[in-house]
């Protein structure tokens, strides 16, 4: 039988899933694309399709990779949570909300509208962080407040409340359904996709993502970490084994009710519908538990010991890799060799800058810098 190491022990298939996520995310999938445009090869640009947001309803490997996002910051929650309950509420309500704020401003940054200094340019509620934010401050207060039963309870219930006016509507298009004209009212000229035009609000035929009813949906992803890391955190109480099994057993139920609900509501992330939230939360708990077995169960480390670089100075790689340009430092190495190779240079430079920005993750790394909110 294996055993899990005592509560101080820091779960490394958390870091090392993470990492994979921010590596796909900032590392392999703009190389990915760079060499789809120097080789027209259709079998390789069938496999590239997977690494693009599904246009509308559907589900492409891409869009796995903010609810991944989502799922592991639940799967922190317990670890981080468990040893302040019966304390005083202040310093946690605090904690939570000093991280809320931090990663909404931050999310503001990323999407590049803070730093514009233009208010017609100020857009509220945009991005993954805030996305994140949001999930990770209900499910917080409401898991240091109910526990994880009530957790589940809560989860199926928003599930529920946030389906609730698509099915009286019965209406999914991209630019009319309930969600985005929430968001239209509410968030106005400070909704993403609204520009000004003629002295008026526009609102972008071509945007649609939502951000506010899709807040409920968000926790709920949040929440099914949440679940995923107290099984885990509790699984010192019991065959570890076990522990794998439930996270796959959730994982296949969750992807099943998913496909069996998109029969009525369809699949579709760009405003996070109950059986999207359902079908990749299934995935990532299949991911978890599959990284669970294989990293804190087997020990088999070694070979995915670099991925840390990425998943435990995550909001760093994010920055460098989502925000920050360094091309111009890569084109003044490989100028001659651009020159020589035009039809490569785009690749060169993404291959440069993806180069560098590990070499930053890795100095980061080896002087145990990691920044955490």
């Amino acid at each position: 039988m294996n055993s899990v190491p005592n509560k101080s022990y820091r779960l490394e298939s958390l870091d090392i899933l993470r990492g994979f996520d921010l590596f796909l995310l900032v590392g392999l999938q703009p190389i990915l694309v760079a060499i789809g445009q120097v080789w027209d090869n259709e079998f390789y640009h069938g496999f590239l399709y997977q690494f693009d947001h599904e246009i509308w309803a559907g589900f492409r490997l891409w869009d796995l990779i903010m609810p991944l996002f989502l799922f592991m910051t639940g799967v922190t929650i317990p670890f981080s949570l468990d040893n302040k309950k019966g304390g005083a509420g202040g310093p946690i309500y605090r904690h939570i909300l000093r991280r809320f704020l931090i990663l909404w401003l931050l999310g503001m940054v990323m999407q590049g509208n803070l730093l514009s200094w233009d208010w017609h340019q100020f857009k509220l509620y945009s991005n993954t962080l805030q996305a994140i934010a949001m999930g990770y401050a209900v499910t917080a207060v409401l898991y240091f407040n109910l526990g994880i039963r009530k957790i589940v309870m809560m989860a199926i219930f928003l599930l529920v409340v946030y389906a609730v006016p698509f099915m009286l509507e019965d209406n999914f298009s991209e630019q009319d359904n309930f969600a985005i004209r929430l968001d239209r009212m509410l968030l106005g000229r400070f909704m993403d996709g609204a520009y000004w035009g003629d002295g008026q609000v526009v609102f972008s035929q071509h945007y649609n993502y939502t951000w506010l009813w899709s807040s409920l949906t968000f926790s709920v992803t949040v929440m099914m970490g949440c679940l995923a890391g107290k099984l885990m955190k509790d699984g010192v109480k019991v065959i570890p084994e076990q522990v794998f099994r439930q996270l796959i057993w959730l994982g296949v139920i969750c992807i099943g009710l998913g496909l069996l609900w998109s029969i009525q509501m369809p699949i579709i992330k760009r405003i996070w519908t109950s059986s999207m939230t359902l079908f990749s939360g299934g995935i990532c708990f299949l991911l978890m538990g599959l990284f669970y077995y294989i990293i804190d169960l087997k020990k088999i480390v070694k070979p995915f010991q670099w991925l840390k670089l990425y998943g435990m100075n995550s909001i760093v790689a994010y920055f460098l890799g989502e925000m920050l340009n360094f091309r111009s430092v890569v084109h003044s190495l490989t100028y001659g060799l651009e020159s020589m190779l035009p039809q490569y240079q785009e690749l060169i430079l993404t291959i440069g800058n993806f180069t560098l920005v590990f070499l930053l993750l890795l100095a980061l790394y080896k002087a145990k810098v990691f920044v955490k909110i």
